[in-house]
């Protein structure tokens, strides 16, 4: 039967038997009104029993709050025995309650069973601590609300009616159950206060979980203060980003500095970069996404990024040899040179067997217009890779091929990172022209430069200032031309393969012409199947309107009488023209090329020597003239450079060493002055490959004895009349040919270097073999 509610209980009453609501999560104290819902069916019944019968409620705290069916195990001890105010039913399975809590209560047992749990229960009074004292639990009380004090200026938001309460009440019992259900405790903290049975006790756990809290709620304001500030700014950065977004908008500068440098990032790691490479790459990105847009720091790493994110890092081109296919390739676009492609033949050949060889550096001397940069376009297309060129005319400064520092304005890369990047590819073929024009100063060497990017042992690293971050260049085919290799520095020029191109000769200037260099033009001036020129046009326009090595300046007269046609087709647009070898100086004006001066006859002091320049090979006559009634002075003259005028004065000296042999009077020397003369004075001359044809025209002089007029020759000589070897046969050869000579006398030490001289020349030319001047 349950117990009827009484107002007050005495200590010694007996066990009383009342409905029982297991709580979740919540404690109920003594003295305090509480409202909360019922939801399980349990629950409900006993809640509604208490009230229709006007009986008590025990009200006891569960241990975990997500069992369903607690037992006794599942409950604590100690709860409070209340009374039912009011129960509304808020929905068909669950009621709001109103209890008043009277006093604490102590579980004997618990009957699980029924309709409702049932328990059995003894009141559990709040008693004093053993030696405890007035002062000490006064000590106590005052510490708790100052405690309190403190946690309500943390945490206002407290009703004031608690506030007054627990501030104006001095009841240390009142108290500990009063602060313990008003305050937001965990249900367990307050489950603890509520099976203390001491005052005294009660008051200090209080303090501690007050306490506590304050430090806990403390912590919370200055996190929040912290989020706050960010949040703050955040959003006026947020606020300041949108007005820029607004005025960039306005200024059609549409650009948002973040996402771009976000798919900066992105490019940089769809590169697959060296890991290094990729953290700075990366780095410099981050940097931009700090910026604002319009600073000029943002518009250098843009740049640079741009720049290194374009770069083929990891873009090759798959080499696709095919030895026929690239001597039928060369033998179409390039008319003889058959040395010249057999060197190209046997290097795709090795390139072909053993592909992973790298790093030879071709270079390709020879006069002007041979067609060096032409051939290095073919050896590209025969190797299926794409092609770059940069001139090295006239670079004088270093950072033009290892590139500026991006510290200076307007940086940029060198020329290799250039080409490479118009490749878009890593392994192009790099033609690097012109590598004779280039000239170190104060600003650096730039051949130096270029050892590093030529070195097929460090190129694999090369740093450019620009990118300051290495690049892979030993998969670049680098090929080099120059005109001659006396200025190229000796480093460089070591690791290069040198393949030298001669001068054409006059049939091959002609095959050019008709195979090459007429239907070309035609098609550029409009007039394929209107002009045509003969082989007599051809052959004079090579004699008579252009003395060179290649044959650019040929191709410009061709285009000088195809303009010419123009004009007259332009006038009658039906008519066809057929040019001949006559018609050149109607149509283009008189010969260009006089008659070179040489001998025709023998002569007494003149004797033709070979001189070699860098448009080829000339014909260099030698005058010598003895003055009577001299003093024995001697004279140079024709513009000859210092080496010239010593091999005129072993000349002279080896004519007064040798006088005798040649009927040369000893006292002539003393009586006659001597002239030497070098014709086209205008020309400067240096080299001491006169050295044989001064000695020879001025023993001439001496002797009078005429000098053979169909014989050229060329040869440094010794004091003791030793003929040294030369460099230039090849194209001194081609001179000779191209004036009719018949007979070249040639240092014996030469004689190897007819293997280089062409099949045309040779059957032309006879070369002998002279070691003694006295053999000349």
């Amino acid at each position: 039967m349950a117990v009827k509610i009484k107002l007050k209980y005495d200590h010694d009453s007996d066990i009383a038997r009342m409905p029982a609501v297991a709580m979740r999560g919540l404690v109920a104290f003594p003295g305090n009104v509480l409202q909360f819902e019922v939801g399980r069916e349990k629950s409900v019944a006993a809640v509604e029993f208490a009230m229709e019968n006007s009986a008590a409620v025990f009200l006891v705290a569960q241990k975990d709050i997500d069992i369903e069916e607690p037992t006794p195990k599942d409950l604590y001890n100690v709860g409070v025995v209340a009374e039912v105010k009011q129960v509304l039913r808020i929905a068909d399975n669950a009621v709001k309650v109103l209890i008043e809590a009277k006093y604490r209560a102590k579980l004997l047992q618990m009957d699980v069973d029924g309709d409702f749990l049932t328990a059995s229960t003894r009141p559990f009074p709040i008693r004093s601590a053993r030696g405890a004292t007035k002062e000490g639990t006064e000590a106590l009380v005052r510490t708790l609300k100052e405690s309190f004090e403190r946690y309500i200026m943390l945490n206002p938001r407290l009703p004031k009616n608690i506030v007054f309460t627990i501030l104006s009440s001095n009841d240390p019992k009142f108290l500990s159950d009063y602060v313990a259900a008003n305050l937001l405790f965990k249900f367990q903290d307050k489950q603890d206060i509520l099976n203390e049975s001491t005052v005294d006790g009660r008051l200090e756990k209080l303090v501690a979980l007050i306490n506590r809290e304050t430090h806990i709620i403390s912590l919370e304001k200055e996190i929040q203060i912290k989020v706050n500030d960010q949040m703050e700014k955040n959003q006026r950065d947020y606020y300041l980003r949108e007005q820029m977004r607004v005025i960039s908008n306005e200024l059609d500068e549409e650009e948002d500095i973040r996402s771009e440098a976000e798919n900066y990032r992105k490019k940089i790691l769809e590169l697959h970069l060296e890991p290094e490479t990729e953290e700075k790459l990366l780095k410099e990105a981050d940097r931009l996404g700090k910026m604002q847009g319009a600073v000029q720091e943002a518009s250098v790493i843009r740049t640079y990024l741009d720049t290194c994110t374009q770069l083929p890092w990891n873009t090759f081109t798959k080499d696709s040899i095919d030895i026929k296919r690239a001597a039928a390739f060369l033998d179409r676009g390039h008319y003889g040179m058959k040395k010249v492609k057999e060197r190209i033949l046997e290097i795709l050949a090795v390139k072909k067997l053993a592909p992973e060889v790298k790093g030879q550096i071709i270079c390709l001397v020879g006069p002007p217009g041979v067609g060096k940069t032409s051939i290095a376009s073919s050896i590209a297309a025969c190797l299926g890779r794409k092609f770059a060129r940069m001139s090295l005319g006239g670079v004088h400064d270093e950072a033009e091929i290892r590139g500026h520092r991006r510290t200076y304005i307007g940086a940029m890369p060198g020329k290799i990172i250039s080409a490479v990047q118009s490749a878009k590819s890593a392994n192009p073929l790099i033609l690097l022209d012109e590598v004779d024009k280039m000239a170190g100063d104060f600003r650096g060497d730039p051949a130096a430069a270029l050892l590093e990017a030529l070195d097929p042992e460090q190129n694999n690293t090369f740093k450019d200032h620009y990118l300051d971050v290495p690049f892979d260049l030993s998969n670049v085919l680098f090929i080099t031309t120059a005109n001659t290799l006396d200025t190229i520095p000796r480093p460089l020029l070591d690791r290069m393969d040198v393949i030298e191109l001669s001068s054409y000769t006059r049939e091959e200037k002609f095959q050019i012409a008709k195979r090459h260099l007429i239907p070309k033009q035609l098609e550029s001036n409009g007039l394929k199947g209107k002009v045509r020129l003969t082989d007599t046009a051809v052959y004079g326009l090579i004699d008579f309107y252009v003395r060179e090595a290649g044959v650019r300046n040929l191709e410009r007269v061709i285009t000088d009488v195809l303009r010419k046609c123009a004009v007259q087709i332009a006038q009658e647009p039906d008519k066809k023209i057929t040019v001949n070898g006559a018609a050149l100086e109607g149509l283009i004006g008189p010969h260009r090329i006089k008659e070179q001066f040489s001998m025709k006859k023998d002569m007494v002091g003149v004797a033709n020597g070979l001189a070699w320049t860098s448009v080829g090979g000339e014909l260099l006559p030698i005058e010598v003239q003895v003055i009577e009634n001299g003093s024995g002075r001697f004279e140079l003259t024709g513009s000859l450079g210092e080496v010239m005028k010593e091999s005129a004065k072993l000349a002279v000296t080896y004519a007064k060493v040798h006088a005798q042999e040649y009927g040369i009077a000893p006292d002539l020397f003393k009586t006659h002055d001597l002239h030497i003369h070098a014709p086209e004075g205008a020309v400067p001359k240096d080299g001491p490959s006169a050295g044989v044809t001064l000695a020879t025209a001025l023993v001439s002089a001496l002797s009078g004895i005429p000098v053979r007029s169909d014989i050229a020759m060329t040869g440094e000589i010794t004091l003791h009349g030793d003929v040294l070897p030369i460099g230039g046969l090849r194209e001194k050869s081609m001179a000779a040919h191209r004036e009719g000579i018949r007979t070249v006398l040639i240092p014996g030490d030469n004689l190897s270097d007819l293997y280089e001289v062409d099949d045309a020349v040779k059957k032309a030319v006879q070369f002998l073999p002279m070691n003694r001047l006295d053999q000349v």
